[in-house]
């Protein structure tokens, strides 16, 4: 019998369903026939049985409700972006990305933007469902910064700047702001505008001296260094999947 015999015979419709979720980490196979067993795991819709073949790249897997990547190198990492780094894949000018910051095998891409001068938390990821719901203004996924300003904002600034700015892309939406310092504002916004931020403190006659992100929805890490990356942990990409409702 060959080599390709079995292998056809191994996967004649898919792969076995426990295999691929102990692949991705939910267990021995042994755990994982445990979960199909109880009714914990459902496919496209409807609750798996032992024995099930999925395809890895088709269908859709939840396990207690929630949505799993099945592709093998399915990777997200938090990068601490430093100042003066490109927040794309490439750069006609030659100027340094944030791809360089993390391995180049899988290949990720950045979720959302920070622009050049911009530090802070910046998720990359090759799980494009996981991406297109972060970045998408309908699931108003939080992000948190901390501004140095020129100025101490008043509270007439700080409720102009929760209640909304006219900028030349139109009104933006409601924003939390405090001052946390002297000259130093935090805002929570869920809108992804061109540097959103620094307008909106113009705005208000506060221009921003430095910036730095330091909250995407529920992750953040005080402890990432300046072009530091890791991945995220199993908890957190389950906070993240909760986050972008993909259940």
């Amino acid at each position: 019998m060959t080599l390709e015999y079995l292998e056809a015979e191994e996967h004649p419709d898919g792969e076995r369903l426990q295999k691929i979720l102990a692949r991705i980490g939910l267990g021995s196979r042994r755990i994982c026939e445990g979960l199909i067993e109880e009714g914990r795991v459902v496919v496209n819709g409807e609750t798996a049985i032992l024995g099930a073949r999925v395809h890895i790249e088709t269908d859709v897997v939840e396990v207690d409700g929630v949505q799993f990547s099945l592709l093998p190198d399915a990777v997200t990492y938090l990068l601490n972006k430093p100042q003066g780094v490109v927040t794309t894949a490439s750069d006609p000018q030659g100027r340094p990305v944030v791809v360089d910051l993390v391995p180049a095998e899988p290949r990720v891409f950045p979720v959302g933007r920070l622009d050049l001068d911009t530090e802070g938390l910046l998720l990359l990821t090759n799980d494009g469902s996981l991406a297109h719901r972060l970045t998408h203004p309908s699931f108003g996924i939080e992000k948190e910064y901390l501004a140095n300003v020129s100025g101490t904002p008043s509270r007439a600034a700080l409720r102009q700047l929760r209640e909304g700015i006219e900028l030349d892309d139109g009104l933006t939406a409601p924003a939390t702001a405090s001052t946390v310092a002297p000259g130093m504002v935090k805002l929570v916004i869920h809108e992804g505008r061109n540097r959103q931020v620094r307008r909106m403190c113009e705005a208000v006659g506060h221009p921003v001296r430095r910036l730095v992100r330091t909250r995407v929805g529920p992750i953040r890490d005080t402890k990432l260094k300046p072009g530091e990356h890791r991945l995220l942990s199993q908890d957190e990409t389950l906070e993240l999947q909760r986050a972008v409702r993909l259940r």
